[in-house]
């Protein structure tokens, strides 16, 4: 047991050493100690903040980071063995938290620090993690009698055990699909570096049984996006679309099938929240966000549409007349859309995606990226050494002016079998000060982006660089926390619909020249973007951008609509998506297709009647950005008061308090409206 590397939470973490049959017996011993921990701190007499919440804190964050890198393994070097050992340990942590929330005389002790004397002499960080925790306990089910709080865990469990799988199907039904490719001209319009990943990937598995070698094509996204943007074959066009829209659905293998799950997710869910007597699993989400009520977020969400509709609508007809009359495609079908999209935006602005890709050179792009990080906040990024779990991921520290660290990050850019795909940010250890200093922050930032080949650095889109500073903006908000306080440190406790605020934030830098400029070196040549293809950038910039924001509230609407008014007696998941549809969409994908089956963020990912979030945060980071374009000779003092207000205060004090703190008033819509080009025209 001393040799497990996950009982070693002194530095960083082994990752490197991590072997599945460590994830059991560390599991096991550290819930012991919890436990023990937990029954300690139920008897203290009187609680205070030293005799209680330290030692409880102490014993439940090694649980927590421990678990958080078992959790972060499975989602990035994913096997077979590693999953088993995951799902075994999973239903015990879950059972270990649905009885910490419960825990009545856990609640009681909170309560009686609250009422104490000691709490008047806390800092508002302190008083906040506080008052959290006593919401956390009422909305944990600390209130229920007997009976249903038996019940309340058990349906935590089963989530946690359903959300896994959902997940799981969607990895493995993503990563099953190839299609093998004989005829080279099958593959023409598609960019060189994705036929020679495909030819590599075809020579990894092994000649094809006809003794021919082919290229392999595949549903990872460095693979699938170029396919659908650029591929001149219709029919491969819509194979991989039509692989991809039925992944984990009655169309494929039964085992991965996650319709069932989709259905007893929405069950345990309504009856979680009817358990606390909320009348809705919407109305229990939004007791932790900033949004009051489904009510408020649906208005929201309709009165954007309304303003999005008619430019979306334009940017369907636009592409429809120019599908027909320049590339001969009368009825466009959900395949043909980005391909056509990009034909339409090459002839209109004389721009390619794929041209712009050849400039942003990885080297470059994270120096460009740590560049905006330096001018913004005045501090350095510096590469560092610690354990990975793959070669190709990356390590760095954030010091500041005076060398101070800060904290640091792992970066594991590409895609590849066995990692989720998308992107994200995780934390694996949170600010906090202690009697014997302070720790700092660490945090994942993981992407899946295609590696470079042939010798060369690899290339990113420009849509992949903004993904890229997305997920850095998150790792900010962790990273440069001033708060001491675990509960309410980085983005700990801070309202889910403000978590995107830090993140879409950042990306408004990746549309400034000299930002650009900075962050671009052709592939073959070195030479950095010239300013007159920058100019068909930002004139391209709001290319349809009317469908991709309705597209988004297509998602938001339905699932605020899913966890508020859905009735599984009276209704199906699939007629209340057309019926969204019918609403919002300009782009209607077929019958047969399966969204809801791989829609990770609401059944697996934390965003179950959430997503509205990340518009209602573009709303926060549009007008926070739109403070630096009215004051642009004061970017640092700018920068520092958005660190101030913002990133440091992580969860000490409400969102709305922390914006109106940095912009001197409420949040306005304009500035959003305003930087997608959908404002009327005078």
């Amino acid at each position: 047991m001393q040799d497990n590397p996950l009982l070693d939470l002194s530095g960083l973490p082994r990752f490197d050493a991590v072997r599945p049959e460590h994830v059991g017996p560390a599991i096991d011993t550290l819930l012991a100690q919890a436990e023990a921990a937990v029954n300690a701190a139920s008897v203290v007499s009187p609680p205070t903040w030293d005799s209680f919440a330290i030692p409880l804190e102490d014993a439940t964050e090694r649980l927590w980071r421990a678990w958080g890198q078992v959790s972060h393994l499975q989602a990035v070097v994913n096997t077979a063995e590693l999953r088993q050992a995951y799902n075994d340990a999973l239903p015990k942590v879950t059972r270990f938290g649905s009885a910490l929330g419960q825990n009545l005389a856990l609640f009681a002790q909170y309560r009686a620090l609250a009422d104490s004397p000691e709490y008047a002499g806390y800092d508002a960080a302190r008083r906040k993690g506080v008052d959290n925790a006593l919401r956390d306990f009422r909305l944990g089910g600390a209130e229920l009698d007997a009976a249903a709080k038996v019940r309340f865990s058990a349906v935590q469990e089963e989530l946690a055990a359903l959300a896994a799988k959902f997940a799981q199907n969607v990895l493995d039904a993503t990563d099953a699909f190839a299609l093998h490719v004989a005829d080279e001209s099958r593959l023409s319009g598609l960019p060189a570096e994705v036929v020679a990943a495909a030819r590599a990937a075809a020579e990894k598995d092994g000649d094809a049984p006809d003794g021919s070698r082919g290229w392999k094509l595949t549903l990872q996204m460095p693979c699938y996006l170029p396919v659908q943007a650029y591929a001149e074959d219709r029919a491969l066009r819509e194979a991989l679309y039509r692989a991809n829209g039925v992944r984990a659905s009655e169309s494929g293998p039964a085992e991965l099938d996650n319709s069932g799950l989709i259905d007893r997710i929405l069950a345990l869910r309504a009856e979680l929240a009817a358990l606390l007597g909320f009348a809705s699993y919407a109305d229990y989400s939004l007791a932790t966000k900033m949004a009051q009520s489904p009510a408020e977020v649906l208005d929201f969400l309709r009165d954007l549409a309304a303003r999005a509709l008619p430019f979306a609508r334009r940017d369907r007809a636009e592409l429809d007349a120019f599908a027909r009359d320049e590339l001969g495609l009368d009825g466009l079908q959900p395949w043909d859309l980005g391909y056509a999209g990009e034909k339409l935006k090459q002839a209109r602005y004389s721009y390619s995606g794929q041209e712009v890709k050849r400039y942003f050179t990885e080297p470059k792009v994270l120096a460009g990226l740590f560049g905006v990080i330096e001018s913004l906040y005045r501090v350095t990024v510096k590469p560092d050494e610690a354990p990975v779990w793959h070669p190709d991921v990356r390590f760095y520290r954030v010091e500041d002016a005076g060398g101070r660290l800060l904290g640091q990050f792992y970066l594991d850019l590409y895609a590849r079998e066995g990692k989720r795909g998308g992107a994200w940010m995780d934390d694996c250890r949170n600010r906090r000060v202690t009697a014997n200093g302070t720790q700092t922050p660490l945090v994942y930032l993981v992407c899946n982006f295609g590696k470079g080949m042939d010798g060369k650095p690899a290339t990113f889109s420009h849509d992949e660089v903004t993904t890229l500073f997305h997920e850095m903006g998150h790792g900010l908000h962790q990273l440069l926390t001033a708060v001491g306080e675990l509960p309410v440190a980085g983005i700990n406790g801070v309202e889910w619909d403000a978590v995107e605020l830090p993140s879409q934030f950042m990306e408004n830098f990746c549309w400034e020249w000299e930002r650009v400029r900075a962050m671009t070196a052709h592939v073959d040549t070195g030479e950095p973007l010239p300013r007159a293809l920058f100019e068909k950038m930002l004139a391209a910039r709001n290319f349809q951008s009317g469908m991709f924001t309705v597209r988004q509230l297509e998602f938001a609407l339905f699932d605020m609509e899913l966890h508020s008014r859905f009735d599984p007696d009276q209704d199906s998941v699939m007629r209340l998506l057309e019926r969204v549809r019918d609403e919002v969409a300009v782009n209607r994908a077929p019958a047969w297709h399966r969204f809801p089956h791989q829609f990770s963020h609401i059944f697996a990912g934390g965003y179950g009647a959430g997503y509205y979030s990340y518009k209602w945060a573009e709303v926060l980071s549009a007008d926070a950005y739109a403070a630096f374009e009215e004051a642009p000779d004061r970017l640092a003092e700018t920068g520092a008061r958005f660190l101030r207000e913002i990133l440091s205060r992580g969860g000490s004090r409400s969102a709305l308090e922390n914006f109106t703190a940095f912009r001197g008033r409420a949040p306005s819509l304009d500035a959003l409206l305003r930087h997608n080009g959908m404002v009327a025209e005078a």
